[in-house]
C-alpha cells in the first residue's frame, strides 16, 4: 500500500536481546518506516552501543524516558511527522511482529476514517508453550481496567492529538485513559484471528488466574483509575452525581413478617450446607429464616442435609429461624434466587452461597444500616476470606485483608461499579426490589450463572443509595471445588462479556436518566 508512513514507539525493556528481535521484526514488514522512539529508563551509551538490525532500515531515536510515562508518549508522538503511530507495550515482555502486521492496520484505516485505534488478536508464549489470545471486540460497555487489549495499539494521528495525546498528570493508566478518550470521538477497531491469524508474539513469564487478585493492586492505581472512569462518565453524559436520581426504597411486601429471609442456592454440596444453616440459625436476629434452593433435583442428597434442621428432621429446632426446601434439576442461579424471594417472608435478602458463612452478627448490622435512610435500598458488607482443607479443617488466609470494598464510595461507588467486576459482598436487597427487577435468568448475552445479580445491582443503585457494612459479617470460604478455581480464559471471557453487556445497558440508562 502506497505513501503510507508509521512511526513506532517503544521501550528499552527486559533485555537488548528482546529489544533487537522487536526492532528486527518492524524492520521486516513491508511498509515505510519513518522512526523508531525507543523510551529508555537507563543511560542511552549502553542502548546505543546495540546494534538492533542487519541494515539501515529506519531511524532510531533513542529518548530517556523523562516525568510521567504520559510525558514520555507525548515527546514521541509531538516528534512524529507520521500518519499512524504504533505503540509497543514491550515493558514486560518481548514483542515481535509477524510478517503483514503493518500492511493489515493501515488496510482497516484505509477503509474506515472513522477508526482512530487499531488492536489485534496475538500469540502469547510462556515458558514455551504457545496459545492464541482471543480480545473483545469494543463497544460502550468495555470500561474496565482491567480489559485486555493487548500489548500493541496502531493509532492514527489525527485522532491522538484530537484528545489532547496523553494525560501527562495519569502515572499508571495512561493507555485506560487513552483508549476511553478516543472510544468517545472514534472508533476502536479490533482485528481477530481464527487460526496462525496472530499480528504479533508476546514472550511473558507464567501467570495463573487468581479470582483475589485485585485485593493485592496499588491502592493509588485503583483511585487514578476511577478518576479515568468518572472523566469518562461525565464526558459521554452517563455519571450520575452524587446524591442524584434517589428515591425511597418500596414498602416491605404483605406477609413479610420476619426481618430478613436468606436465600442459599445450593448443587450437590451435602458437606458444606449444614455450615451455613447453622451460620444462619446462630444469628442474634432471630426474625430471619433459611430458604435453600436445590438445583440439581430431588435426588441431589443436599435435600436430605437440608431436611435435617426442617421439622421431623433430627436437627430440627423451633426455637431458631425455619428452614424451607425449594428443588428444581435447572441449574439457573436466577431462577433459584427469584422463586426463594417469591415466597420470602422477609423483609429483606440476604445474600449467602452454600460454601460460605455469615458472622453472628451479620443480619443485625444489616438491618441497623437499613434504619438511617428510607432510601437505601441495599446494602453491602465485607468479608473475609478463610479455607477449608481437604480435611474438612478451616482457617482464616491472613495474607488477605479484610475485603471492604472500599471502591463503594457514598459519592461515586455507583459511578465505580461500572469499573470492577465485583458488586460487593455479602450483598443485602430489600425483597421488594428483588422481585420488581429480578436476578438475571441468563437471559443476556453471553450470561451463563455468572453475575445473576450484576445487573439488579446496576439498577439499583441508578436509583437508591447503597448502604454499608464496614466490620466483617461474612465468611468466603475457598476450598478444592470452589468456581473460583482454575478459571480458563474461555470462561474468563465469556463472563465478561456478559457483565460488559450489563454496563452498555447501564451506560445507555444512565444517559437517558441524565438527559430526562
Amino acid at each position: 500500500m502506497p505513501d503510507v508512513h508509521i512511526d513506532i514507539v517503544l521501550h528499552a525493556s527486559i533485555s537488548q536481546a528482546s529489544l533487537k528481535a522487536t526492532l528486527d521484526s518492524i524492520a521486516a514488514q513491508s511498509e515505510t518506516i519513518s522512526r523508531v522512539f525507543v523510551l529508555n529508563e537507563k543511560d542511552l551509551e549502553t542502548q546505543k552501543s546495540l546494534d538492533p538490525v542487519a541494515n539501515d532500515a529506519f531511524e532510531i531515536n533513542w529518548m530517556v524516558s523523562e516525568g510521567s510515562f504520559g510525558h514520555s508518549l507525548n515527546r514521541a508522538f509531538n516528534k512524529s511527522d507520521s500518519e499512524f503511530v504504533l505503540y509497543i507495550d514491550n515493558r514486560e515482555c518481548e514483542i515481535t511482529l509477524k510478517l503483514g502486521a503493518f500492511d493489515l492496520f493501515a488496510l482497516l484505516m484505509r477503509k474506515n476514517p472513522r477508526i482512530g485505534m487499531i488492536y489485534a488478536d496475538y500469540e502469547l508464549e510462556q515458558e514455551g508453550h504457545i496459545q492464541e489470545i482471543h480480545l473483545l471486540k469494543h463497544h460502550i460497555g468495555r470500561v474496565r481496567d482491567n480489559q485486555d487489549y493487548g500489548k500493541i495499539f496502531f493509532f492514527k494521528k489525527e485522532a491522538l492529538q484530537a484528545i489532547g495525546f496523553a494525560d501527562e498528570k495519569i502515572e499508571f493508566n495512561t493507555i485506560y485513559d487513552i483508549r476511553l478518550k478516543l472510544s468517545e470521538k472514534y472508533e476502536l477497531a479490533h482485528t481477530a484471528n481464527r487460526y496462525a491469524g496472530s499480528l504479533y508474539r508476546a514472550v511473558a513469564a507464567a501467570k495463573g488466574h487468581n479470582v483475589f487478585d485485585y485485593l493485592l493492586a496499588s491502592k493509588e492505581s485503583q483511585l487514578e483509575a476511577e478518576q479515568v472512569l468518572i472523566a469518562h462518565l461525565k464526558r459521554i453524559s452517563a455519571h450520575l452525581a452524587a446524591g442524584e436520581h434517589y428515591a425511597p426504597r418500596p414498602p416491605s411486601p404483605k406477609g413479610a413478617e420476619l426481618k430478613a429471609t436468606v436465600i442459599i442456592p445450593v448443587n450437590n454440596r451435602p458437606e458444606f450446607i449444614a455450615t451455613a444453616i447453622e451460620s444462619v440459625q446462630k444469628q442474634t436476629v432471630k426474625e430471619a429464616e433459611v430458604i435453600a434452593v436445590v438445583n440439581g433435583g430431588p435426588n441431589d442428597p443436599t435435600c436430605q442435609a437440608v431436611r435435617k434442621y426442617m421439622e421431623g428432621g433430627d436437627k430440627y429446632d423451633a426455637n431458631k429461624p425455619a428452614v424451607r426446601l425449594l428443588i428444581y434439576d435447572i441449574n439457573n442461579l436466577g431462577l433459584c434466587l427469584n422463586m426463594g424471594a417469591a415466597i420470602a417472608r422477609g423483609q429483606y435478602y440476604v445474600q449467602l452461597d452454600s460454601d460460605d458463612r455469615l458472622k453472628p452478627d451479620a443480619i443485625e448490622k444489616i438491618l441497623s444500616v437499613y434504619k438511617e435512610d428510607p432510601k437505601i435500598g441495599m446494602v453491602i458488607g465485607s468479608y473475609e476470606v478463610w479455607q477449608k482443607d481437604d480435611a474438612g479443617n478451616y482457617s482464616r488466609m491472613e495474607n488477605l485483608p479484610v475485603v471492604t470494598h472500599d471502591e463503594w464510595t457514598e459519592e461515586n461507588g455507583r459511578n465505580n461499579l461500572l469499573r470492577i467486576n465485583g458488586a460487593g459482598a455479602p450483598r443485602s436487597i430489600a425483597v421488594q426490589l428483588v422481585r420488581d427487577i429480578g436476578f438475571s435468568v441468563n437471559q443476556e448475552p453471553y450470561a451463563r450463572n455468572y453475575g445473576e445479580d450484576y445487573n439488579m445491582v446496576l439498577q439499583i443503585s441508578e436509583k437508591h443509595r447503597i448502604g454499608r457494612v464496614w466490620d466483617a459479617i461474612y465468611e468466603v470460604v475457598r476450598h478444592s471445588g470452589g468456581t473460583d478455581h482454575s478459571i480458563d480464559q474461555q470462561t474468563i471471557d465469556r463472563n465478561d462479556e456478559a457483565k460488559d453487556y450489563m454496563r452498555s445497558e447501564a451506560i445507555k440508562r444512565r444517559i437517558k436518566l441524565n438527559n430526562s
